[in-house]
This record gives structure tokens, C-alpha cells and sequence, in this order.
């Protein structure tokens, strides 16, 4: 315990954001959600170069998720058991240079196997970004820390998109090579951070059986539907094929494709950061209902839209949706969650939510093979409200 309280110490000398430590913290969390939304504006330059089906697109970012749900149930006991740097240090270099690698190769076989590799290095950064801001930080700092936190993680998702649709249009993958940052941020982590690692004594058999035991609480199985779900539609009708439609309708350029689809994370920021007032008056499981509204609403009004720049309006209503959605179910975890347990259930939530990364293109990929491009987003539609449903039994039928 002390080890754990000597740092916390000697962080309350500055403010957080002044603290060297929370800076290496934020550029692991930047780097966590580089890897899809930099390179999806790139994706329909990438299908007519590489002679790649529209449908085949989604297996680029199902690839890179796939390890997230892969690892996510043992990624924390790996953390406890062997500590924080052995596993995000490793994981930096992989990203960095799976990542570089997949913007020199042109077969979308091998690109895809890269993807994967790729993918194995990204899967802890994001759950042991926050891990490490508990390890270094205790009461309000801790607090202070995770929000400075999340809207870094929002300006990265914002700008990644105008980034990369900047860079695809020199070339579909210039956006690829964006992941070597990562490896000059392994390295700061390796000589920078000063954490405490903390030597837990849990092993896979007792994690895996206590998330099994979590899992039978309807509630928190219904937010863990509600966590996948929004990745579903967020990654397969948004993120794999929203660039595809402006691509076919409007013949937009990449760079106007990564504008439109930063003005989501736009959107998120605002809607969230009036959340805590909404609270006061909502309860969280309403707020979670009436995000899956706004997907809906906002999904079926997309093929609708009579120009290019009206599409701003279904980006904002999807962006403010997630604003209010994802962090109730962030909030509600926490509230529900037994404390000698939460670690576990943040855990399982994580699995949940890369099973929505991995399955969201797959899903939307049928929907487009079937029939066509506006399919894809009226089968979002269909799926935002049978989640509703669902996650409207599990969470207020019987308490």
C-alpha cells in the first residue's frame, strides 16, 4: 500500500495536467484510438486501388478489434500479476510498427494480417491508460485526471478523421503510417512514467469465474448489451460505411469525408459535458434509452439527405446520442457494480464493447451485400430500437 501512496504524494505538489506522469497517460490514450478513425477516410481510395469489394472494408477494422475481444477478459490480471509497463510498452512497439507495416504492403490479405497484429498491441492501451490514472492519482485528482483524460481521447477521435482524410489524399495509405508515433511513446514510457505496479495475486480461473457470477445480474447484462451495441452501430454503420455512402453519392474528396466525420466527436463533447446536469433530472437508464432513439432517428435520415453538408445534421444528432449514452453506461457500471468487483466488470464491459467493434462491419457488410448502401443504415435503425427494447426489459422490468 505504500508503494501505491508515494507517488499519489508527490502528485498533489502540482496540478494534474502539469504532472509528467498524466502527459505519458494521455499520449498512451491518444494513441489507443488512433487506429480506426485515421484511416477510414481512406477506405474507398483503398477499395478502387486495391480492387477491394465495398462489403470486404469492415474486415480492416474487425480485424483490428477482434484482439480487443480476444484479450479483454485477461488483460487486467496480466496487469496485476506482471505490472503495468511490461504489457503497454510491448504493446506500444507492436502498434507501431504493425501498424507502419500496413501502409507499405498493397495485398489486402496481408493488409488484414497486419491489421490483426496490430490490433494485439492496441488491446490493453485504452483499459490500462485508465488503470494507470487509478494507480497514480486518489480521490478528486483521480477524478480530475479521468476527465482531463476523456476529452483528450475526444479531441484525438475528432481530429483523427480530418487527419487522415488530409493524408488520403495523397495516397490511401498515407493514413496507415500514422501508427509509428507509437513507438517514440513506448519508449517515453519506458524511460518516463513512474507509477507504482502493483503485484496482485489473482489468478485467470478466480477472474473468469467472478465475471461469470457478474453475468448473471440482468442489469448490468443488459448495459453490457447497451456497451456493445453502441460499437455496432458505430463502427458498422458509421465509422466502415458512412465514408462509403459520401463516396458514392456525393463523389466527396477524403479530406471532406474525415470533416464530416469528426463532427460527431464534436458532438460528443458537447452533449456529455452537459450530462452531469441531465443526471439531475434523468435517470441514467432513460438517458441510455433515449441514445438508441437518436441513432435511430439519425440512421434512418441519412440516405435522405439532399446534400453533402446536410449530413451534418444526422452526425450531430449520432454524435449527441453517444454523448449521453456511453458514459451513463460508464456511470451505471460503476453505481451497480460491488467494489471488490469492479475492476472485473470494467473488464467484461471491455469485452462487450470490442464483440461491438468486431461485430458492428460484419453485420453491416450483410446489410450492404444484401442491399446496397442505404441498407446498411436502415438496418441500423432496425437494430438501434430492438436494442432499446431489449436493454428497456433487462434494466426496469423487475427492478
Amino acid at each position: 500500500m505504500n508503494s501505491e501512496e508515494k507517488p499519489n504524494q508527490l502528485e498533489t505538489q502540482k496540478p494534474v495536467h502539469l504532472d509528467l506522469n498524466f502527459q505519458i497517460v494521455c499520449a498512451i490514450s491518444l494513441i489507443a484510438v488512433l487506429g480506426v478513425s485515421s484511416i477510414t477516410p481512406a477506405f474507398p481510395s483503398l477499395a478502387k486501388s486495391l480492387n477491394i469489394k465495398p462489403q470486404n472494408l469492415g474486415l480492416l477494422v474487425t480485424a483490428f478489434t477482434l484482439p480487443s475481444l480476444i484479450l479483454g477478459p485477461v488483460i487486467g490480471v496480466l496487469a496485476d500479476r506482471i505490472g503495468r509497463k511490461k504489457i503497454i510498452v510491448p504493446s506500444l512497439i507492436l502498434f507501431g510498427i504493425a501498424g507502419t507495416a500496413c501502409g507499405l504492403v498493397r495485398d489486402f490479405n496481408l493488409l488484414l494480417f497486419l491489421r490483426l497484429l496490430q490490433g494485439i498491441g492496441a488491446a490493453p492501451l485504452l483499459s490500462l491508460s485508465t488503470t494507470l490514472i487509478g494507480d497514480l492519482y486518489t480521490g478528486a485528482k483521480r477524478m480530475t485526471a479521468m476527465g482531463y483524460n476523456a476529452s483528450v481521447s475526444s479531441i484525438g477521435t475528432a481530429s483523427y478523421p480530418t487527419i487522415g482524410g488530409a493524408l488520403a489524399t495523397l495516397g490511401w495509405f498515407y493514413p496507415f503510417l500514422l501508427p509509428i508515433l507509437a513507438i517514440p511513446i513506448g519508449l517515453f514510457v519506458f524511460f518516463g512514467l513512474n507509477n507504482p505496479e502493483p503485484k496482485g495475486d489473482r489468478n485467470l480461473k478466480e477472474y473468469l469465474t467472478n465475471a461469470a457470477k457478474i453475468l448473471k445480474n440482468r442489469r448490468l447484462f443488459g448495459l453490457f448489451i447497451a456497451s456493445a451495441a453502441n460499437f455496432v452501430l458505430l463502427y458498422g454503420a458509421y465509422v466502415t460505411y458512412f465514408p462509403q455512402l459520401i463516396n458514392d453519392t456525393f463523389k466527396a474528396p477524403a479530406s471532406v469525408i474525415g470533416i464530416l466525420l469528426s463532427s460527431v466527436s464534436v458532438a460528443i463533447i458537447i452533449s456529455s459535458s452537459q450530462l452531469g446536469r441531465l443526471a439531475r433530472t434523468y435517470p441514467a437508464t432513460h438517458l441510455i434509452q433515449a441514445s438508441f432513439i437518436l441513432y435511430a432517428l439519425a440512421l434512418i435520415i441519412v440516405p435522405l439527405m439532399p446534400s453533402i453538408w446536410f449530413l451534418l445534421i444526422p452526425t450531430t444528432i449520432f454524435g449527441i446520442g453517444l454523448g449521453l449514452g456511453f458514459p451513463s453506461i460508464q456511470t451505471l457500471l460503476a453505481d451497480l457494480a460491488p467494489k471488490e468487483y469492479l475492476a472485473t466488470i470494467l473488464s467484461v464491459n471491455g469485452t462487450f464493447f470490442g464483440l461491438g467493434q468486431t461485430l458492428g462491419p460484419v453485420l453491416m457488410g450483410f446489410a450492404f451485400g444484401i442491399g446496397g448502401i442505404n441498407s446498411v443504415f436502415y438496418a441500423g435503425v432496425g437494430f438501434a430500437i430492438l436494442v432499446f427494447f431489449i436493454f428497456r426489459y433487462l434494466t426496469c422490468n423487475r427492478g
